[in-house]
């Protein structure tokens, strides 16, 4: 069994633990290995050729501090239970920490899987709020934008000790999603089904009625800047890690 960087070969093994794990689509996947999928950014645990599990990160900073954020953590059906997440969590702090990260940050899809990841040493670090809201009667100045240009904007939007993710995470992003702004508001989300799911709304959340209807939804839910729920766990990597204050666009 070896723990290591991904080989060219090994690609088609990740891609089937990922479905197994996640049920996503091949869709889904040609997008992700085609922008957010690096060799350097994953660790997987192989036997035989067969890939048994593995996780995948995306940089991102906050302030000075450097941050991995981990996505797609998986270990197949098959082998669960046998300790190989621990083993491939060991050997990835071990490769964080030498490349000078500060700490690791991932969000569980639900609190009982964070309360799982805490008995690791993670510890809830950062909160959201959520709401739902129905199209206005007028629609709002609405623009779609680009990656780039909403990774500069977002900047001007977010909180103060904001985690900031740029690069990689919104390359993929923007093949899954939209980017939208406005006056007063920033957005980043999809419909699917009729329904607006908005995975980061910043700024005036008065804006989000006009928003649906310009884009000729009825309904929504949006995420935004809050302290109704917690979204990130933080693992630090060294001593005096700060914890960041807000970290809110996972890439769901």
């Amino acid at each position: 069994m070896t723990v290591d960087y991904p080989t060219a070969g090994a690609v088609s093994g990740l891609r089937e633990l990922w479905k197994e794990a996640f049920g996503d689509s091949d869709l889904f996947l040609d997008a992700f290995f085609a922008h957010g999928f690096s060799p350097r950014r994953c660790r997987c645990v192989t036997e035989n050729g067969a890939v048994l599990a593995a996780l995948y990160w995306f940089e991102a900073t906050c302030g000075e501090s450097r941050f991995a954020y981990l996505y797609a953590v998986a270990t197949a059906a098959s082998h669960r239970g046998k300790g190989l997440f621990s083993t491939l969590l060991a050997d990835t702090k071990e490769v964080l920490k030498e490349a000078g990260f500060d700490g690791i940050l991932l969000v569980p899809e639900n609190e009982a899987l964070g309360r799982m990841y805490e008995k690791f040493g993670f510890t809830a670090c950062t909160t959201v709020d959520t709401f739902s809201v129905k199209a206005g009667a007028n629609a709002i100045d609405l623009r779609e934008i680009g990656a780039d240009e909403f990774a500069r904007l977002r900047k001007a939007f977010l909180p103060q000790g904001a985690v900031i993710q740029e690069g990689a995470a919104l390359a993929f992003l923007s093949s899954q999603c939209h980017f939208w702004t406005g006056p007063d508001f920033l957005a980043v989300g999809q419909v699917y089904d009729g329904k607006l799911v908005c995975m980061e709304f910043l700024g005036n959340r008065m804006a989000a009625e006009g928003l649906l209807r310009a884009l000729e939804t009825a309904e929504g839910t949006f995420r935004s800047p809050g302290e109704q729920q917690p979204f990130a766990w933080l693992l630090p990597l060294r001593t005096g890690c700060a914890c960041p204050e807000y970290f809110g666009l996972a890439l769901d």
